[in-house]
């Protein structure tokens, strides 16, 4: 770094907190304590602008799939700027990526889903299946189907829309919503509100409260249902087995969309490409982000099935809906890379047969410690929820402290955890090696001694 450069840095701090507003952050607080800044990512670890550097135990914000530091991306990124750095999707064009990139990812859809509307974000994509559901239904002759179901604590974007599917009130309270038309049911969290229920007791319960609200609202009024196949911002809450089968069947009975949101879950975070076939189920809808590029330019999108699609090509018309964005060349170009890195290098069987099962060895190892009520993980997605009595499963009463006392512990011995209240959310790039895991399992385990040692001081 020069020395001009290096002076511009130093002031860095300064400059953000005067001119730059913080997703999701109290900027009072963090501009008295000052943000960490990054300057560069390799492989699985990140490095600030003092040198230290952090295992990403989080692969950024769910979605540095393949790493930091992938040159191929960059060089396809730099191909298409030159060749081509913008056009739109509107007017009856297209571009080659997009093109390639539709057919690419519904290659691993299943047979059932065989288009895509590309989006900016997860967010945006979540706000375009809202629209498509209800435009759907309006095609077909059954326009007073518009209702949404959707979980409490699940996390579908923050745009007007994005939030109020999403089920967190704390989200809700800012902005008067959710907007009209959406409704929630409970979450399948088992270890907080499964009481003497067993898991799958549990989560059949849980899945019938969604044919309830569909009682309670009428048949004919409820478009879809929508839900992670696991919940990532919730706290990584893997839903018991009985859950989804039973969800699936709902759906298909009661004649209401399935919406599997796989911002988070999908390109192989679970092993396989999207989190819905872990759980052998086929959405109509899927909204997609995050590991489509691994998060090295901004895309998202709508996995789209047949049901649907057919529709809209045939019924619909004009689908009065997109972005100036949707499908930009350079964004897809960066995301057919970065699945053709996924494909060549086995990264979701890898997850699958090896680094997933290696990662659930090492988490489990932690359950001697007494802070330690439960591991929940699948392929590379993993919660340690926290406990002050695991024998009854007993939660510590300042849920939020003991959370922030273990992620704060690890990032000062170089590890980037997320804290959920007082789960512990684990997920790290998927090529993460062996000894990468040994690593950020020996200093969770510090972390999780050193908030025992304060929370029963």
């Amino acid at each position: 770094m020069s020395k001009t450069n290096a002076a511009a840095v130093s002031n860095l701090g300064a400059l953000d907190a005067a001119h730059h507003l913080h997703p999701f952050s109290d900027m009072k607080k963090l501009n008295a304590t000052g943000t960490r800044i990054i300057e560069r990512g390799e492989g699985c670890y990140i490095f600030d602008n003092h040198g230290k550097r952090y295992l990403d135990g989080f692969a950024g914000l769910w979605c540095v799939n393949v790493g930091y530091g992938r040159k191929e991306i960059t060089d396809a990124v730099v191909r298409q700027m030159n060749e081509l750095p913008y056009y739109n999707t509107f007017f009856g064009t297209t571009t080659p990526p997009a093109v390639l990139l539709a057919q690419k990812i519904t290659s691993h859809a299943g047979p059932n889903i065989n288009r895509v509307f590309f989006t900016g974000s997860g967010s945006e994509a979540n706000d375009t299946w809202f629209r498509m559901a209800r435009v759907y239904w309006g095609a077909i002759g059954k326009p007073t189907k518009k209702a949404i179901i959707a979980r409490k604590n699940g996390y579908h974007g923050s745009t007007v829309a994005g939030a109020s599917l999403g089920g967190m009130k704390w989200m809700h309270e800012q902005g008067d919503l959710p907007i009209a038309g959406i409704h929630h049911i409970d979450q399948p969290f088992w270890y907080a509100e499964g009481g003497d229920l067993t898991s799958d007791e549990f989560g059949l319960k849980m899945a019938r409260q969604l044919e309830e609200k569909i009682d309670e609202l009428g048949e004919d009024n409820v478009a879809a249902f929508i839900a992670e196949p696991i919940q990532g911002a919730g706290g990584v809450i893997v839903p018991p087995a009985t859950y989804w089968p039973e969800i699936a069947r709902i759906c298909k009975a009661r004649n209401i969309l399935l919406v599997a949101d796989e911002v988070i879950c999908g390109f192989g975070r679970t092993g396989h490409w999207f989190g819905h076939q872990h759980f052998g189920v086929e959405p109509d809808l899927a909204p997609i982000a995050k590991g489509l590029s691994s998060g090295y330019l901004p895309i998202g999108g709508v996995m789209v099935s047949d049901r649907v699609g057919n529709v809209l090509v045939e019924e619909v018309g004009d689908f009065n809906h997109g972005f100036t964005y949707s499908g930009h060349p350079v964004c897809a170009a960066a995301a057919l890379e970065n699945l053709r890195i996924i494909e060549d290098e086995k990264l979701v069987e890898r997850v699958h047969d090896d680094i997933g099962p290696y990662l659930a060895a090492g988490l489990k190892s932690l359950e001697d410690l007494p802070i330690v009520g439960q591991v929940q993980q699948v392929g590379l997605m993993a919660a340690v929820q926290l406990a002050e009595d695991k024998a009854t499963r007993k939660r510590f009463e300042d849920k939020e402290k003991v959370g922030v006392t273990v992620r704060n512990h690890c990032l000062e011995n170089g590890l980037v955890l997320r804290a959920t209240g007082d789960r512990m959310l684990f997920s790290p790039p998927l090529v993460i090696t062996h000894a990468e895991v040994d690593q950020m399992i020996d200093i969770t385990r510090k972390g999780l001694e050193h908030a025992w040692k304060v929370m029963t001081a």
